[in-house]
């Protein structure tokens, strides 16, 4: 996928994953830095994907020859409103007809994106009519299918036919089937070409009062208009004015080309994310590598407020490229294409402080109205997103926190009742457990998450030992703060070695503040009981409150970088798709 990275938490892309692991915990604290990204326009991880059509069986609507198909790609949004981002050609007197054109589309993981697909007869008379211009009312409708394009990027062979019907709202029994369409999905294989980059800098200016600066790297790119974009980020390194930063894995495709300037800024670390600038250079990847090849540095600059480059005012400062090599990285997607899938796993809490359930003041309360609470919500919205890369679509579910009937207080029971097996099927079978289980527990405490996690670090081992090709995300819903807080740390740290990240979603109102402390996002890497620091951060936390009145949805603030914790697992330790 998109984007470039070093090792901190917005910054890493999904190209990329990390250089090695956290050995030094002053690394850990970048929110500001990623608070200051977000402010300039850094967005999530993408992968840019064309796709190609085929069709077969077409209806014949024409009298003295065959149909003449072309096909319309829609993408449906949430109010279920259709914008249009492509046509085909024509295809002459065809009803197996195999378009030429193309359509290119970002694919984004944290998000489901439904497309539409609808095949048209052109009459005759407007054989010579761009495309573009045709009325479609003018057209005959020959049927339409539709997809979630993350149904397409997990096949195999990223293929998937669908059956066309005259009218989606008439898909039933009855529907009339109208031929088949073929999409086929291909990843641009620039999106895989990386750049390999280690910068160091000597002689920065001191901006801190009572220690050296804390300097990271910015890396941006010009757009249309002189405007610029962040594309990546280093680490923060503490203290030092002679830093040497882990390698970034810069995406060529983000870039454009080799000889597109790029703006390089050091920046001095400040917690309250008003950064310091120190110096900067400009750049392109081509004379980044002239400076490699050669072992020069380039003086770092100030602009003055003239704003001319006779302006500029030269440091002593230089930034050097200690290493730069060009590759072609696996993606995610092609892990997906291999066959590696996302296992979802959910934890709900039914500790008693949610309130009673059957009253609506709870934040268990199920309204007749059919409204969603926030636990059915989040479990909604994540389960919506993660179903398409699970094959059989068996989640494991758990309850922590609540006393099951005529038995003891449990801080880890199966949601479905069940004493010999946790999984349900689909996401309405997780919907139907959790509304089963809160008229068969008690609600009781404390809020413990070691044993869930516990319980879900076993399962991911198993699956490791038995050679599978899974990645588990467990999804912890919670309305109050961890009480066994180092026991949770030392399952965090053990679970940090396996294939499996975890979600935490705080519900209600709560003061969330300390839940930080196990998102390394926020806060420094774990560490056990026994002083062992965690691999890697597999931890995303996040306030519902935060999000659900917010531009993005819980889903985007959680998934987000899911890509990347498992693309960091995989290379780390040397697994490729086969």
């Amino acid at each position: 996928m998109g984007n470039c990275c070093s090792d901190v938490a917005g910054g890493r892309a999904a190209i990329g994953g990390t250089a090695g692991h956290h050995h030094n915990p002053a690394d850990a604290p970048n929110d500001a830095v990623d608070r200051f990204l977000t402010s300039r326009g850094y967005h999530g991880l993408f992968s840019q994907i064309e796709l190609s059509y085929s069709a077969s069986g077409l209806r014949d609507r024409d009298v003295l020859s065959k149909s003449d198909p072309m096909m319309i790609l829609y993408l449906r949004g949430k109010n279920g409103a259709l914008e249009e981002l492509g046509r085909t050609e024509v295809v002459l007197n065809s009803l197996n007809p195999t378009w030429i054109t193309k359509h290119n589309l970002m694919y984004h993981f944290e998000v489901v994106q439904f497309l539409v697909f609808r095949v048209y007869d052109v009459d005759t008379q407007f054989h010579n009519v761009d495309v573009k211009m045709l009325k479609l009312e003018e057209q005959q409708f020959l049927g339409e299918a539709t997809c979630a394009l993350s149904e397409i990027i997990t096949k195999s062979d990223r293929s998937l036919t669908l059956d066309l019907y005259k009218d989606d709202a008439t898909r039933s029994t009855h529907s009339e089937n109208c031929g088949k369409l073929l999409v086929h999905a291909e990843e641009c294989v620039s999106s895989k070409t990386t750049m390999e980059i280690t910068f160091r800098c000597s002689d920065l200016e001191n901006k801190d009062l009572f220690s050296k600066s804390d300097p990271f790297l910015l890396i941006s790119k010009f757009v249309e208009g002189g405007a610029q974009i962040p594309i990546c980020k280093t680490e923060v390194i503490k203290n030092d004015l002679n830093p040497i930063w882990k390698p970034l894995f810069l995406n060529i495709q983000q870039v454009g080309s080799k000889d597109s300037p790029l703006i390089i800024e050091c920046y001095n670390f400040n917690s309250n994310g008003k950064h310091d600038l120190i110096g900067k250079v400009q750049k392109s990847l081509a004379e980044l590598e002239k400076l490699h090849s050669g072992g020069l540095g380039e003086s770092l600059f100030l602009p003055t407020s003239g704003g001319q480059n006779y302006h500029n005012k030269v440091l002593k400062s230089q930034l050097f490229v200690d290493r730069l090599n060009q590759s072609v990285q696996y993606t995610f997607l092609d892990y997906l294409a291999a066959g590696f899938e996302l296992n979802f796993m959910v934890a709900v809490d039914f500790t008693a402080s949610n309130g009673n359930p059957r009253l609506p003041d709870s934040l268990h309360y199920i309204d007749p109205s059919g409204r969603p609470n926030a636990y059915q919500r989040a479990i909604l919205e994540v389960g919506d997103v993660l179903q398409f890369y699970d094959s059989d679509r068996r989640f494991p579910t758990w309850g922590f926190g609540a006393r099951p009937i005529d038995g003891p207080v449990s801080h880890c029971f199966n949601l479905n009742g069940s004493s010999h097996y946790c999984e349900v099927e689909g996401i309405p079978g997780i919907m139907a457990a959790y509304t089963s289980a809160l008229f068969n527990v008690s609600l009781a405490g404390p809020t413990l998450f070691g044993p869930v996690i516990s319980t879900a670090a076993l399962i991911a081992s198993q699956s490791l030992s038995n050679g599978g090709r899974k990645y588990f995300v467990l999804l912890i819903i919670t309305d109050g703060v961890v009480t066994d807080l180092q026991e949770t740390k030392d399952a965090l740290v053990k679970a940090s070695d396996l294939p499996l990240s975890i979600l935490i979603v705080g519900v209600g109102g709560a003061d969330f503040k300390e839940m930080e402390i196990l998102d390394a996002d926020k806060g420094e890497r774990l560490e056990s009981s026994s002083g062992r620091v965690a691999s890697r951060d597999i931890v995303q936390f996040v306030p519902f409150r935060d999000v659900q009145n917010g531009e993005i949805s819980v889903v985007q603030a959680l998934l987000a970088e899911l890509p990347t914790q498992f693309l960091t697992y995989v290379r780390a330790r040397n697994i490729q798709p086969r």
